[in-house]
C-alpha cells in the first residue's frame, strides 16, 4: 500500500507541509515501513513512529560521532534524525509511503509526528531570528576579506566554519566535513551574515536587520500539530537542544 498527499478533496496541502500531515495520517495507522520524500531522503516508521531518518542535506550518525565525544551513544543517531527531518519536513518534494518491515537495526528511540514539527517549528525561529534571509543555506560560504567591525565575537563553530570555508562548499558540506550538524551549521552560517564576515547577495537596506531596520517577516511556520497527534517528547526535546548547544 502507497500513501500520497493526504491533503484530500479540499484540503491542500501546502508544499513543505505536506510531508508533516503524512507523517500524523501515518501514525494514527501505525504503519510501519518507508516514507520516502522525492530525492531528498526517506523517514523510516514503525508502528507509526518515526524510528529513522536520512536526508541528502544532512550528515549520518557516523559523520557525527567524532564530534560528540560524550558517553550517550544514542546520541550521534538522535542528532542525525532529527537533523534530517528538519530538512525532509521543509521539502516541497512529494511523499510516498510503502510498506514494509521495520529498519534492520538494534534499539531505536520511537519519535512522534508531534516531536518533529515542535523541534523544526523551533529551528526555523532561531534561523530566522539569527539572519532572515535563505540564501546563504545553500550558498558556498566565502569569508569577507576584510572585517569592518572593531570586535567580533565568535562561537567556536563560527571560528571553525572560518577556517575552512573556501568559497566551494555550502554549510551541509562543510557539515559533513567538519562532523557537525547541518543545522548547526546553517545557524552558525547566519550568524556570521548577520556580523558581516561573509559575502552575501545584496538585501534590501530597509529591511537589513544590521542596518537596525526591522526584518521581513520570515516564513509561514506550519500549524501546530492537531489535537489527535500523539504528544510531542517534551524531555526528548531538551535532551535534544542541550547536546546542540554543546556541540554549537
Amino acid at each position: 500500500m502507497a500513501h500520497g498527499d493526504p491533503g484530500g478533496p479540499g484540503i491542500p496541502a501546502e508544499p513543505g507541509d505536506r510531508v508533516a500531515r503524512t507523517l500524523g495520517m501515518l501514525e494514527r495507522e501505525r504503519a510501519t515501513g518507508l516514507l520516502r520524500v522525492g530525492d531528498d531522503g526517506a523517514l523510516h516508521l514503525d508502528g507509526g513512529a518515526v524510528t529513522r531518518a536520512e536526508s541528502r542535506h544532512a550528515p549520518g550518525p557516523r559523520d557525527l560521532t567524532g564530534a560528540l565525544g560524550g558517553p550517550d551513544p544514542e546520541l550521534p543517531a538522535l542528532l542525525a534524525l532529527f537533523d534530517a527531518a528538519y530538512f525532509l519536513l521543509g521539502s516541497a518534494a512529494e511523499p510516498v509511503f510503502a510498506d514494509g518491515p521495520p529498519p534492520a537495526q538494534g534499539p531505536a528511540r520511537r519519535i512522534t509526528a508531534a516531536t518533529l514539527v515542535h523541534e523544526r517549528r523551533r529551528r526555523r525561529t532561531l534561523l530566522h531570528s539569527a539572519w532572515p534571509y535563505d540564501d546563504v543555506d545553500a550558498a558556498p560560504v566565502e569569508p569577507v576579506r576584510r572585517v569592518r567591525r572593531q570586535r567580533v565575537i565568535l562561537t567556536g563553530l563560527q571560528a571553525e566554519i572560518l577556517l575552512n570555508a573556501d568559497g566551494r562548499r555550502t554549510p551541509g558540506e562543510l557539515a559533513r566535513d567538519l562532523g557537525r550538524t547541518a543545522f548547526a551549521c546553517l545557524l552558525a552560517v547566519r550568524g556570521l551574515a548577520a556580523a558581516a564576515l561573509l559575502r552575501t547577495r545584496p538585501h534590501d537596506s530597509a529591511h537589513d536587520p544590521a542596518a537596525g531596520a526591522p526584518a521581513p517577516p520570515g516564513p509561514p511556520l506550519p500549524a501546530e500539530p492537531p489535537a489527535g497527534w500523539a504528544p510531542a517528547d517534551h524531555d526528548l526535546l531538551a535532551r535534544l537542544r542541550a547536546a546542540l548547544v554543546e556541540l554549537g
